[in-house]
């Protein structure tokens, strides 16, 4: 794994030991497709990484000149890794914060409340796949006071993931298949 663009272009990530199924890290060529769709929306965003993992989505935003990452994860090994990650991009460390916390119920009260005032434009989740916490984390999303004036959710599933065509604010706008996975693409309805 490594930094596809931007400030930290090349740079490997470090990533869990091998043969840990705990985190299972988007592969280069998904996330760079993902980020080929996504194109200059990454400038001066904010971006919320849930079940961060490695970090390697919101490390890959602030490399593409995201102004500030949030990094949520309950693992210490995960949060462990993700700062190893944050410290190879440029300033990666002054735009960044992590948050432990436990995501397998939906984003807590707990977690927006750490989350505080912030307003994110771009937000990634990545859980474990076929759990049901992608709607999960879309209800608790879709609830919550987090996004910006024009956000963009993106939930990285199995592609036999049905996901809801709309929630109270969210609706589906795209999907886009990478192998057994699939990035589903959400903005708030009109």
């Amino acid at each position: 794994m490594r930094i596809i663009s931007g400030s930290a272009k090349g740079r490997k990530l470090f990533s869990p030991i091998s043969g840990s199924n705990a985190i299972r890290p988007t592969s280069d060529r998904a996330r760079e497709a993902l980020f080929n769709i996504i194109g200059i929306r990454v400038k001066e965003c904010s971006v919320l990484d849930l079940f961060a993992g490695t970090g390697a989505f919101g490390c890959e935003a602030l490399s593409r000149g995201a102004a500030k990452a949030t990094f949520v994860d309950n693992s210490r090994v995960a949060l462990g890794l993700v700062d190893k990650n944050i410290a190879l991009i440029p300033g990666g460390a002054e735009k960044s914060t992590m948050i432990k916390s436990d995501l397998s119920k939906g984003i807590s009260a707990a977690c927006l409340s750490r989350l505080g005032d912030n307003r994110f434009d771009l937000i990634f989740a990545d859980p474990p796949y076929l759990t049901d916490l992608s709607l999960e984390i879309l209800s608790s999303l879709d609830n919550s006071a987090v996004f910006s004036s024009d956000p963009l959710v993106i939930i990285e599933e199995r592609k036999i993931f049905e996901p809801p065509a709309r929630l109270g604010r969210l609706s589906l706008s795209d999907m886009r298949n990478y192998g057994e996975s699939s990035f589903y693409f959400y903005n708030l309805s009109a």
